[in-house]
């Protein structure tokens, strides 16, 4: 990147070739640009005044204050519109009818026509114009305030992207760019003539090599490919391979991202790999477990005891909490401490201490959980799917990362990206058992808001998109609810089903023994015909250990069982607490809260 300074250019004169403002001495009372120097900051004046200075063109005999010139100029010269110049002009006065208040005395020239007016949108980007914009009279060009600060270059000497110079297209590129394959009309483009090669000014800084957290190896940027059906690794949509795309140089690897999708910031960590020595991670330094024996392991959060594989025995394992993943240990052979009550999945217990994965563009930490550095009330919420937990967590090693999710609603939240093993054992592509076709993770955006098809609440900015129903969405809170778990008053387990149609007769829950909307989610066993909310059986605080503490505004507060027919009362609610935990605030005594949200009003 080029640091030297560039003298300011005079909004006066044409682009193509344009008049340097040099800063002279001297006060100077009268801005010939029209600018009227009693609207200027206090800070502006001051300056002027005490520094004697003020923007001068010598070629136009035009002087400039300093607020005159950042500020929106009354008539420029656009490189978007290098046939005639544009006033500054008010939708409301030219809707109205109204003589225009801003354009000065030299502009009268321009005689602008109310049925000339475009008000509704941008001529150049399409978005609406605002109620400040830049018009041509002529031509009725109207140019909003966003599109009139960019000043692109009429000229690329050495690109990245291509061997020759490129030069500036005056009209938005109505065809795809051959860097991306995209259509963008609000982006100012470039074109070889010779080559008949278009591009995006974005494109044209596009970089050669990249590391994303979806492949293990490094991509490559190609303009074009071998032609065959590929398929975008990120968004899973088709690639015209005559386009420019990143691809993997690996021998028998066919991974393939459109240009766009591979440096998104959410995919890309903006870091170019170009002429760097590519690092790997130390296998070792990633295990997360060493064998010690048959069945025996020294797993690295829980250094003091070893770890023996166990197979699942339901009378004694009934009440054991994966130290992990925090869900009940079922049956699946699992990782027990003889020692103590550490337990692990046997899945979880193989994941590994650094991963990269596609919710992230950072690599992430596997971090076990410890009240001290990790147990606060605003610190165990996962940035996937906003559930609390005392169960282990990835972590994005850089502090204050500028990619990790900001949630509007948690003012206190922690500055770290941190995501907890349940979203992040969803696979990047597969089938989920309530939906035809293959889902993917996806990204949304401001303009493109997507609601889960489960909950009906609005997705967060990482979701399940389907590859073929455009409109159906999942979020990650209703993807990680497990479709099958052990129920202590029925011998077989819970199947989780995802909604039935045309049901004859009424669903009733075993829990709360109200009656259950057979159309939404709910657990069942069809050989005892027991249905089950889902909410009933897990409860608000499913993901919260038993015997964890945690601390909310410097109480320390205790996970404890709420068993039995005799439930305790939640002190801030007034109500019986009815999951299978509670919380007790050590400094006051026996009293129980039934929920976080209890706890956090304390």
């Amino acid at each position: 990147m080029n640091n030297t300074y560039e003298p300011p250019r005079c909004r006066l004169s044409h682009p193509s070739l344009p008049h340097t403002l040099s800063i002279r001495r001297g006060r100077n009372p009268t801005d010939n640009s029209g600018y009227s120097f009693d609207d200027a900051s206090e800070d502006t004046k001051l300056f002027f005044y005490k520094e004697d200075r003020h923007y001068y063109c010598t070629h136009c005999d035009v002087a400039f204050h300093n607020d005159s010139y950042t500020s929106h100029p009354k008539k420029t010269t656009h490189p978007y519109h290098l046939q005639h110049p544009l006033t500054l002009t008010l939708r409301t006065e030219m809707q109205s009818g109204s003589t225009p208040s801003i354009p000065d005395s030299s502009s009268s020239d321009l005689g602008m026509s109310e049925s000339n007016i475009i008000f509704d949108k941008c001529t150049w980007c399409g978005k609406d114009l605002g109620e400040e914009f830049y018009h041509c009279s002529i031509c009725s060009f109207s140019l909003d305030i966003t599109c009139s600060k960019q000043d692109p270059l009429l000229t690329i000497p050495n690109p990245k992207s291509h061997h020759h110079s490129l030069f500036f297209l005056p009209r938005p590129l109505s065809v795809p760019c051959d860097a991306c394959g995209l259509v963008d009309n609000s982006e100012a483009s470039y074109a070889c003539f010779q080559c008949n090669y278009f591009v995006h000014l974005s494109c044209t800084y596009l970089p050669r090599v990249i590391k994303i957290t979806r492949h293990l190896h490094r991509l490559f940027y190609t303009p074009y490919l071998p032609p065959a059906n590929w398929l975008c690794r990120v968004c899973y949509k088709t690639i015209d391979f005559k386009y420019g795309q990143y691809s993997c140089n690996q021998e028998d690897c066919s991974y393939v991202v459109h240009s766009k999708c591979a440096t998104h910031h959410r995919v890309w960590d903006q870091k170019e790999l170009e002429w760097k020595p590519e690092v790997l991670h130390d296998p070792k330094a990633i295990a997360p477990f060493v064998k010690v024996g048959d069945g025996l392991i020294k797993y690295f959060g829980h250094k003091y005891h070893n770890l023996r594989l166990e197979k699942y025995d339901r009378v004694r394992d009934a009440r054991k909490q994966c130290q992990a993943c925090v869900l009940p240990i079922d049956s699946r052979d699992f990782y027990n401490c003889e020692e103590c009550y550490f337990c692990l999945h046997e899945v979880c217990a193989g994941l590994p201490r650094k991963l990269d994965h596609a919710l992230h563009p950072h690599t992430l930490v596997l971090r076990p959980y410890t009240d001290a550095f990790e147990g606060h009330y605003h610190k165990m919420k996962c940035s996937t799917c906003s559930r609390r937990s005392t169960g282990f967590r990835y972590k994005c090693s850089e502090r204050n990362c500028s990619k990790r999710i900001v949630d509007q609603d948690d003012f206190f939240q922690d500055n770290y990206y941190h995501i907890d093993l349940r979203c992040i054992l969803v696979p990047e592509y597969f089938t989920h058992k309530s939906h035809a076709h293959p889902l993917f993770i996806a990204m949304s955006d401001d303009d493109n808001k997507i609601y889960c098809k489960v909950c009906k609440k609005k997705c967060k900015e990482y979701y399940l998109q389907c590859t073929k129903c455009e409109e159906f969405g999942m979020c990650y809170r209703c993807a990680t609810i497990p479709h099958e778990v052990d129920y202590k008053y029925d011998n077989h387990p819970l199947t989780l089903c995802y909604g039935e149609e045309n049901v004859d007769g009424t669903y009733w829950c075993e829990v709360c023994e109200k009656i259950l909307d057979p159309t939404k989610w709910f657990y069942t066993c069809n050989k005892c015909c027991i249905t089950i909310h889902r909410e009933c059986l897990f409860g608000a605080s499913v993901y919260m250990k038993l015997g964890s503490t945690f601390y909310c505004d410097k109480k320390k507060v205790n996970v404890t069982a709420c068993v039995g027919n005799n439930r305790p009362i939640c002190e801030q609610c007034n109500n019986r607490c009815p999951d299978s935990v509670c919380y007790i605030i050590a400094s006051r005594g026996p009293m129980f809260w039934c929920s976080l949200k209890c706890v956090a009003q304390a």
